[in-house]
């Protein structure tokens, strides 16, 4: 009966029940946009090293996150083979280059990766297939998702890196998280030649394969006993959480977005308010010969509460038609992995439940002004 009650009075003003719901819809959307941001910190800062084959990861100790990683001696991951557990060590080299346009001449930063092709690190196999081809000296292959202003990045491409002449053999989709506009991969041999500074001596992340059956954590600690204090180890799931965490934490990129959903839901409920508020005020003689006719006030705002969940769930369905385009346009845009998840839609569906209550709640203390005696 409430609810067919508070379906009545939404249709019976229509335009203004047609902008609660453009409201609700906006503020949904929002929600769901900064959500997906936020969900897509985690997985950004994981893009690349998320496609290693590791258990175990060497760091520097003065590692912070994969821009800033410092670097370690690279005869500490010739002392991991020390332990019984590791069956396999394996370097990576990283530092920031300058890829200059030829046809454009313009300069632009890409991040650069070395690996040793001889070594299988990556777990996508089409990354893998390419790592003959990058023996040649001076050859690279270039993440499909380096911005176009990069120039041709085509198979047999000729481009300038540091200020060295080099040849592109192939390219592979991985995507470039928060390392910028542009990403490549090359040999161990080709990445000291285009950085002269960075010496094999030296590498900026240690790759780690444990023999079948291992503990990572007892590895760990054994590990941490025996390499000096230069070296910081972790497992995987401990160097995710790490990597994440500083993304999300320590940086503003994860607080503002985070920040960013909870004014969403603020906006939402108060839009509801003001919407709910001001349908009790144009309603207020009807309200009160209810309460003549002895409905309670606990009654009276379950009609208010009907009315929000309605415009919510007329609100809910284009809202998610919405935010599905809008993340395909950031994907394209932007390259960051925003996607929608089930999940997602279920608690922002009960979110947005939620904040539809909140905001009747608070407009229902207009039916106090709904006073029986007025009508005589």
């Amino acid at each position: 009966m409430r609810a067919l009650v508070a379906w009545r009075i939404l249709t019976h003003e229509v335009s203004r029940s047609i902008l609660a719901v453009l409201g609700i819809f906006a503020a949904v959307v929002l929600v769901f946009l900064q959500l997906g941001f936020y969900s897509s910190v985690p997985r950004g800062s994981m893009i690349v090293y998320g496609a290693l084959d590791f258990d175990l990861a060497l760091t520097s100790r003065d590692y912070s996150f994969q821009i800033r990683p410092g670097d370690f001696p690279k005869r500490r991951l010739l002392q991991t083979l020390a332990a019984p557990e590791v069956a396999s060590v394996a370097p990576l080299y990283q530092s920031f280059g300058r890829w200059l346009n030829i046809e454009g001449h313009l300069q632009r930063e890409i991040f650069v990766l070395g690996v040793d092709p001889g070594d299988r690190l990556f777990l996508n196999p089409a990354i893998q297939s390419w790592m003959p081809a990058l023996k040649q000296p001076d050859t690279a292959i270039v993440d499909d998702s380096t911005r176009d202003e990069f120039g041709p990045r085509s198979a047999g491409t000729q481009i300038e890196v540091n200020n060295r002449a080099m040849k592109i053999v192939g390219e592979y989709s991985l995507g470039t998280g928060f390392l910028g506009n542009g990403l490549m991969i090359v040999s161990d041999q080709t990445f000291v030649r285009l950085f002269p500074d960075n010496t094999f001596d030296n590498v900026q992340f240690g790759v780690v394969k444990l023999r079948p059956g291992s503990d990572p954590e007892a590895a760990t600690a054994r590990l941490r006993s025996v390499l000096p204090s230069d070296t910081q180890i972790f497992t995987s799931a401990s160097f995710t959480e790490h990597e994440q965490g500083y993304w999300l934490n320590s940086t503003s990129t994860g607080l503002v977005f985070g920040f960013g959903t909870v004014v969403a839901g603020l906006v939402g409920a108060v839009i509801l308010f003001q919407t709910l508020s001001t349908m009790i005020l144009r309603n207020i003689k009807e309200y009160a010969v209810l309460k003549a006719m002895g409905y309670t006030n606990s009654y009276l705002t379950g009609i208010v509460i009907s009315q929000a969940l309605l415009l919510s769930l007329v609100a809910f369905g284009p809202a998610i038609g919405a935010s599905y385009g809008l993340y395909d346009v950031t994907r394209q845009a932007t390259f960051l992995p925003v996607y929608m998840s089930n999940q997602r839609i279920v608690w922002t569906f009960v979110a947005t439940l939620a904040i539809a209550c909140i905001g009747a709640l608070i407009s229902v203390r207009t039916l106090k002004r709904a006073d029986p005696a007025d009508l005589f």
